[in-house]
């Protein structure tokens, strides 16, 4: 998908909205499986989403069961929402070889629009990622965890680490084909990191159950495309606990979070 395309699905559903499937068996309602759980959260929500990130952790956690229920969660988002954007939550990061074999994974053979990458280990390790067509890769600079500022925020040449990875990376990139992770929770850093990437879409986590707020993130982290996608996982999938309940409850938080982005 075409960054026209993703603009092209916000304006029209009036939503950023990415809905995190972070989907924890421990969590869900009992009596259903992380298959029909995904489907059911996915139907509830695909009016007010417009990309799904499914956390590759909490499916492999599970074996090979758990690949075999991302595999036909992939593919029901693609046979049932054809104009989803679909984000593997990898984090991946390794050399060339390796990565090469990441992307073709995730790109070429489970058909994800984009994934998550780790760049410690520098541009060659997301290159791979950028040599498919239509395919994102989507990098870390700001991170939501407390951890967070033991290497992001230590100086780089007078500016901190994060803004020396987001210019390298859009150098070696484009707007059509990198974005970055700018945490919600770290109002005054996606603001730099906007001013830096003007033309880049952000995925900013932390908004909902992390408590970042939407306003601020529209406010700091927007642009004349939109320009985000503001991920929400917890608060959306177990708003509701009850087997005959938790597709409404996240219906409807879902639907609350696309009216606090209050777009036009």
């Amino acid at each position: 998908m075409d960054r026209s395309e993703l603009y092209r699905q916000i304006t029209q559903k009036k939503s950023m909205l990415c809905v995190g499937l972070d989907t924890d068996p421990e969590k869900m309602p009992a009596g259903i499986s992380m298959y029909d759980f995904n489907r059911l959260i996915i139907d509830a929500t695909a009016q007010y989403a417009v990309a799904y990130k499914p956390n590759l952790a909490f499916y492999e956690a599970q074996g090979i069961d758990g690949w075999k229920t991302l595999e036909e969660t992939v593919g029901y988002i693609r046979a049932n929402y054809p104009g989803m954007f679909i984000i593997a939550d990898a984090k991946r990061g390794d050399i060339g070889n390796t990565a090469k074999m990441y992307a073709k994974a995730l790109l070429g053979n489970l058909d994800f629009d984009a994934v998550t990458l780790a760049p410690y280990m520098g541009s060659d390790s997301i290159r791979p990622f950028l040599e498919y067509k239509g395919k994102w890769a989507i990098v870390l600079a700001v991170t939501s965890n407390a951890s967070a500022a033991e290497f992001q925020y230590r100086d780089c040449g007078g500016e901190p680490l994060f803004m020396k990875v987001v210019k390298e990376m859009a150098g070696i990139s484009s707007p059509d084909n990198m974005m970055f992770v700018t945490g919600a929770t770290h109002v005054s850093e996606l603001a730099e990191v906007r001013k830096a990437v003007p033309d880049n879409f952000l995925l900013v986590p932390g908004v909902g159950a992390q408590g970042g707020s939407v306003a601020d993130v529209i406010k700091y982290g927007s642009n004349s495309m939109g320009g985000l996608l503001i991920n929400a996982s917890r608060s959306i999938l177990y708003a509701g606990s009850k087997i005959n309940d938790f597709e409404y409850a996240a219906s409807e938080a879902a639907k609350s979070l696309v009216r606090q982005m209050g777009i036009a």
